[in-house]
């Protein structure tokens, strides 16, 4: 029986978050499963990421198969790495001790780098909020003054003056601030869309390539300690192909 680490979708249309489950690779995605050992959830920002660290990297030992989703998220949370370390120990490459220093090493870093994103986001949320009131005070102020405008030429016209009428600048202006209101609307939230979709998309691509760095290392440590061990190979000497007989 092939044993996956695969997702199980939860939640409502649109707004979905997932469970991280380890199942039987012919049950259906949503179906039953052997082992709950986390939660996903892509829709906040960054990503709300929560696992049993020793349950996964257990099941990992055991054989089981992350699908490529999967890699990424126990890659971020650090677990495929404790693996391949844990492997180098087995092989001689280096100690438990080297192991978990370069653990700890790594998790310093990573927890550095999910604050420097998360004060990021939130100074450009601030930056965001502050042009956005910037550009709602300018549209105000054209409006306040097109009221202004038309109220003058009210009290004109009931003095029995003649109003002056807008020039077409003056026209264009205030179609311009009225059409820039719902512009700016559209716009604040199609970068936002925008901005979490394209978080996702980097953490698991910055997760993807710290794996791959992380796994080369100690693959070539692996293999010089392998190289050092292995008995020298004799040359083989390809046996010529045998005649073929002839056809009676």
């Amino acid at each position: 029986m092939a044993v996956k680490i695969r997702l199980a979708r939860k939640g409502r249309k649109k707004k979905a978050f997932f469970h991280i489950v380890v199942a039987d690779s012919r049950s259906p995605r949503d179906g039953r499963y052997i082992e709950k050992i986390g939660f996903y959830n892509p829709l906040t920002n960054p990503a709300t990421i929560e696992i049993d660290f020793d349950k996964a990297l257990g099941w990992l030992h055991n054989g089981a198969i992350p699908t490529d989703t999967c890699r990424a998220i126990l890659s971020y949370k650090g677990v495929m790495l404790k693996k391949h370390l844990l492997e180098g120990v087995k092989k001689g490459a280096f100690d438990v001790a080297e192991a978990d220093r370069r653990f700890d090493e790594w998790i310093k870093q990573q927890e550095a780098r999910i604050d420097n994103k998360k004060s990021g986001l939130e100074k450009s949320s601030e930056e965001a909020v502050r042009k956005q009131l910037a550009e709602e005070k300018r549209i105000n102020e054209a409006r306040s003054a097109q009221l202004a405008k038309k109220q003058a030429r009210l009290a004109a016209k009931e003095a029995g003056e003649t109003p002056v009428e807008d020039t077409p600048a003056e026209i264009a202006e205030t179609t311009e601030a009225t059409e820039t209101t719902s512009a700016a609307e559209e716009t604040v939230a199609a970068e936002e869309t925008v901005a979490a979709e394209e978080t996702v998309a980097a953490e698991e691509t910055v997760a993807a390539e710290e794996t791959v760095a992380a796994e080369e290392t100690v693959t070539a440590e692996e293999t010089v300690a392998d190289e050092s061990d292995a008995p020298p190979q004799e040359s083989e000497t390809a046996e010529p192909a045998p005649e073929d007989k002839p056809q009676e």
